[in-house]
């Protein structure tokens, strides 16, 4: 086994079942074990399904998280900028030296 991730271990682990299984069992044997294995891989579809729609759901989040701080930040950046033009102008008309 060169690569060690989960998928690779499950099928050679699968294989090894099939290999030890298939002398000694019956064509019904085969045929409840086929069904196990489409049930298996079934829920396994499921589960990634889901987990596909729950990190996409999880992003969706986050975007719009950071949608909103940005958002946020432009906006009170306009704040400032207007408070630093006002600051200015009264500095002017009171003939104050700007910091």
């Amino acid at each position: 086994m060169a690569n060690d991730q989960p998928e690779d271990l499950v099928l050679h682990l699968l294989r090894e079942i099939r290999e030890r299984i298939e002398p000694m069992a019956t064509k019904d044997d085969i045929a409840d074990l086929r069904s196990d294995l489409n049930s298996l891989r079934a829920d396994v579809a499921s589960d990634i399904h889901d987990l596909r729609k729950d990190v996409s759901d999880q992003i969706g989040g986050l975007r719009r998280a950071v949608i909103e701080y940005h958002s946020a930040v432009i906006g009170h950046g306009m704040i400032i900028a207007d408070l630093e033009a006002r600051m200015r102008r009264v500095e002017q008309s009171l003939g104050l030296e700007s910091l």
